[in-house]
């Protein structure tokens, strides 16, 4: 009984630690990499969840133009190029797929209403609705509750003076509590490797022009 209990009392000190670690993180973790102004700027969809119930942005910088970033995010998807992430943590969570490291003519006609799934179909959450698209500049993604945007994923290119161009990352969402902040750092991790993986792509794109 006293090595059940004790067992008991690691398990529960543990997830009490990774709570604890994670409360203490989720600020780094919502604006990693993102300057004051990214984060206070007005971005291309910001309208469609103006009151949002957590707001987050991440960023990274390319040494590429905005032309040779955009591409890259027209065909994200599991079903095209992929999520441009890990991959063992994609197969891990069930949504094993292959991230392309080269422009596909045909994944770039993205138009307004398509889906952009992060597992292949027939598998993991519901696929993002394309809600908004603004050629080498923005590309906005989301999910719809009764004909409403209630979840945002935007992607925004801002052009440096130096010839480098920012990638900026921000979610918009009413979708809070429970298992949302349960996969929150997972989520973290996963976005991350795809800001880092757009960059190593574009950036050897524009080295072999």
């Amino acid at each position: 009984m006293k090595k059940i209990l004790k067992f008991t009392a690691i398990i529960v000190g543990l997830i009490a630690l990774v709570v604890i670690v994670t409360i203490m993180l989720t600020p780094w973790m919502d604006r990693w990499g993102a300057t004051d102004a990214e984060i206070q700027a007005t971005f291309p969809g910001d309208e469609l969840v103006p009151e949002p119930a957590s707001f987050h942005n991440r960023a990274i910088t390319i040494q590429a133009s905005p032309a040779l970033i955009y591409p890259w995010l027209v065909q994200l998807g599991a079903d095209k190029g992929g999520m441009y992430s890990y991959t063992a943590l994609e197969t891990m969570i069930a949504c094993p797929q292959v991230n392309a490291d080269v422009i596909h003519k045909g994944w770039q006609a993205l138009k307004v209403g398509d889906p952009m799934r992060m597992c292949l179909e027939g598998s993991g959450p519901p696929p993002y609705l394309v809600a908004l698209l603004v050629p080498n500049q923005a590309v906005v993604l989301g999910h719809k509750e009764n004909d409403e945007w209630v979840d945002l994923w935007q992607l925004v290119i801002m052009p440096q003076p130096d010839g480098s161009s920012r990638l900026i990352q921000r979610t918009r969402t009413m979708m809070v509590g429970g298992i949302w902040n349960v996969i929150h750092p997972g989520v973290f991790i996963m976005e991350r490797g795809m800001l880092l993986g757009i960059k190593d792509r574009a950036e050897m794109l524009a080295q072999g022009e």
